[in-house]
């Protein structure tokens, strides 16, 4: 059972990375696991504190982007939760988020500055970014004159596939991808120019938006701008024409592409060397980031000054 185990009447299900329960009349709990997906398996090995990463950098962006847009996020401390039982709070500390109850969007909103991964794929056979046509000749990491917003399905099984904002619209709605697109657009460029100065850069990530149903108002919600969800570049050693130094589960993907596996579960267990590599990583991309000590964020629960 996961780390809540005290709300097991209120379980809702389990994703990838989070376990997901419904507390009081109105909220959520989001509860974020030490689990790793990689090529849509979820592997047998958990990366230490990786849960504490995504979460931090979460509440982190929440603030950050609260003027651009509202969010679900309602609490961070265990002693908030409905029904919550002090020799819990421990274990919830710090990977947890107590959230409004949403409709989420059926739509994977992403954004794309450089041209990478299942872009760099889609280019490399049609030209196009999720019907958005590029100019020929583009290398790999090439940096886009603008963010594309480039949305892709949600899938239940197997993979998300790239679908135009035409077909996005189809989803939601015209007016709702427009105000999507919008967003995330303005989102992503708040934290390419966050991240900008600490060295790092943010090369596409993926938002999630919800709808509250009680007053319709449009909520960007899950997680924001985190190692699970972005490609984080190590900007000192950005190179267009191949692919870069990361901060990010790339790092696990490369050595899996070594490995005779395909792809299908159970996913091979990884060496100590590589779960101490992609922890150094997530939590170099979190002190990068914020600017603060994830040890001090482990101990107190805290992201620094300001935070």
């Amino acid at each position: 059972m996961p780390p809540a185990s005290p709300f097991a009447d209120s379980f809702l299900r389990s994703g990838k990375v989070r376990d997901l329960y419904a507390v009081g009349t109105d909220r959520l709990l989001l509860v974020a696991s030490d689990r790793l997906s990689a090529f849509d398996v979820v592997l047998p090995t958990p990366i230490p504190d990786k849960g504490r990463v995504l979460t931090g950098l979460s509440r982190f962006w929440f603030e950050r982007t609260a003027d651009l847009v509202p969010n679900h996020l309602v609490g961070v401390a265990p002693e908030e939760i409905p029904g919550g039982r002090a020799e819990d709070a421990e274990e919830l500390r710090g990977r947890m988020m107590l959230c409004r109850r949403v409709e989420p969007l059926p739509i994977e909103v992403i954004v794309r500055g450089y041209l990478a991964g299942s872009g760099w794929k889609d280019y490399g056979r049609t030209g196009a970014v999720s019907g958005i046509a590029l100019p020929a000749g583009l290398r790999e990491s090439d940096r886009f004159p603008e963010p594309l917003f480039t949305p892709s399905t949600k899938a239940e099984e197997g993979h998300d596939e790239n679908i135009s904002v035409d077909e996005a619209a189809e989803l939601v709605g015209r007016d709702v991808a427009e105000r999507v697109a919008d967003l995330a657009i303005a989102l992503y460029k708040r934290g390419a120019a966050i991240a900008e100065p600490a060295g790092v850069i943010l090369a596409d990530t993926k938002f999630e938006f919800g709808i509250d149903p009680a007053s319709g108002e449009l909520l960007l919600i899950d997680e924001v701008m985190t190692p699970d969800s972005s490609r984080f570049w190590d900007a000192a050693a950005y190179e267009p024409g191949r692919s870069q130094a990361s901060f990010d589960k790339q790092y696990v993907r490369d050595w899996l592409e070594t490995k005779a596996w395909d792809k299908t579960p159970p996913g091979p267990e990884l060496p100590a060397e590589v779960v101490a590599g992609t922890r150094a990583r997530y939590v170099e991309a979190f002190e990068r980031i914020t600017g603060a000590s994830f040890q001090r964020y482990l101990d107190d629960d805290v992201i620094g000054s300001g935070a």
